[in-house]
């Protein structure tokens, strides 16, 4: 059972966002449907909660890019605008 939870866990690691969040939609659908046993029912919610921490992984991501992309521009035209300044 170890050697299980270790392959998923590491397939979910390579998981693309959509992939991950496509497959976490299904995991939710078959919950809220019901009829599974208890153990299909806990499966599911550990498979669940591996891919909420994937998306969040490759949102947290696209968060710092964007954050980065944001700072990043400000930046170097504020310091070449103080140098023409001193300069000049």
């Amino acid at each position: 059972m170890t050697d299980d939870g270790t392959t998923t866990a590491g397939a979910a690691g390579t998981l693309g966002y959509e992939q991950a969040r496509d497959e976490l939609i299904e995991v939710v659908r078959r919950l809220e449907a019901g009829g599974t046993t208890l153990e299909e029912s806990l499966a599911l919610w550990e498979r669940g909660e591996e891919l909420a921490k994937v998306c969040r992984h490759w949102l947290e991501g696209a968060r710092a890019r964007l954050d980065a992309a944001l700072a990043g521009p400000a930046a170097p035209q504020e310091s070449d605008g103080g140098t023409t300044a001193d300069n000049g």
